[in-house]
């Protein structure tokens, strides 16, 4: 439903958006993420038409955005950071009148009263837009985005300002409107992005350095030699036990999770892998591992380690030895150590 290709945005010698490349698909929720300055926004503004692109292709549903402005932007519903609201006008008259403003064909009293219904605006819809707080004027933007049922919904922070049940009913909506639309949702909330949306591109001095699930960042980046254990045994003992272990670096005890049962952040030297050694000694005294993972990056640390810490050479090298191993794997090749 979205498709961008090789798209570059220069301001002078500045080279905004260098040559990006992706698409997003119907039926789809894509967080689309960034520092500030990366890029994002500038990438946000020539999808929806406001800003031209000085080269490359954005389609919208098939329609070309420079090629085919009106008919692409017919396919588009807008939520900017800051709602384009009318503060003098009800939400009633604000409504009526996008709904003119966009040429909408929909039978018009029944499509913005399943929108009021939608976003939950009906009891303030004979009101002033002005004497509104935060959270309705939010809706209220949200409300013009659907007029006309377009196909792409793009989002720029749709829950700030919001209070926490606010957030939560809004993201509940977000995620029904991407069962029938493209959505593309840009937000500095990482957990609300980790929660919604489908798949994530994360965009850096305006280049995409990742685009793939929250799930497979994380299991591209955790590195195997960092393991969460849950371990029933004394705290104290297990501590110096692990710790003795060849190759162990750390230990930390999180907290006891249940009654005698203390979970334990383990790090290792890189390449090293303590687990047989870790389940012989244990074993040995009779401490019972109650479960064992890797320790997952989150999507915070995920954002944090590619835009600060992480190149995108060596993000896309890992990334590429991952699915080679998985390859080979999957063909009884080679086994994943």
């Amino acid at each position: 439903m979205i498709e961008v290709k090789n798209l570059c945005k220069s301001y002078g010698d500045k080279l905004a958006v260098d040559n990006i490349s992706f698409e997003a698909h119907n039926g789809e929720i894509l967080g689309f993420l960034g520092p500030n300055g990366a890029g994002k926004s500038t990438t946000m503004n020539i999808l929806t038409g406001y800003l031209s692109s000085t080269s490359g292709e954005a389609y919208i549903n098939g329609k070309e955005i420079l090629e085919e402005p009106l008919l692409a932007k017919k396919e588009i519903g807008y939520l900017p950071e800051f709602p384009p609201l009318y503060l003098d006008m009800t939400v009633k008259e604000y409504l009526n009148f996008m709904y003119e403003l966009k040429g909408c064909k929909i039978p018009k009293n029944t499509h913005l009263q399943e929108i009021c219904e939608l976003v939950k605006i009906e009891e303030v819809y004979n009101r002033l837009i002005k004497n509104l707080s935060k959270g309705y004027k939010q809706r209220v933007g949200l409300a013009q985005a659907l007029v006309g049922n377009p196909n792409v919904l793009i989002l720029d922070e749709p829950t700030v300002g919001l209070d926490p049940k606010q957030i939560i009913e809004i993201r509940t909506l977000i995620k029904k409107l991407g069962k029938n639309h493209t959505v593309i949702l840009s937000s500095h909330i990482l957990s609300e992005v980790q929660a919604v949306c489908d798949r994530i591109v994360i965009i850096n001095n305006g280049k995409i350095i990742a685009d793939d699930t929250a799930d497979n960042l994380s299991n591209t980046l955790t590195a195997d030699h960092k393991l969460v254990a849950r371990i029933d045994g004394p705290r104290e003992e297990v501590i110096k036990v692990i710790s003795s272990i060849p190759g162990v670096v750390s230990v930390l005890a999180d907290m006891q999770r249940e009654k005698g049962v203390w979970e334990y952040n383990i790090e290792a030297v890189e390449g090293t892998d303590i687990r047989r050694e870790l389940n012989k000694r244990l074993s040995a005294r009779n401490w019972y591992i109650m479960g064992l993972r890797p320790s997952e990056l989150t999507l915070e640390d995920i954002f944090l380690r590619l835009t600060m810490g992480e190149s995108v050479d060596e993000f896309m090298n890992q990334k590429a030895e991952s699915m080679d191993v998985k390859s080979l794997n999957s063909h009884g090749e080679a086994k994943k150590a």
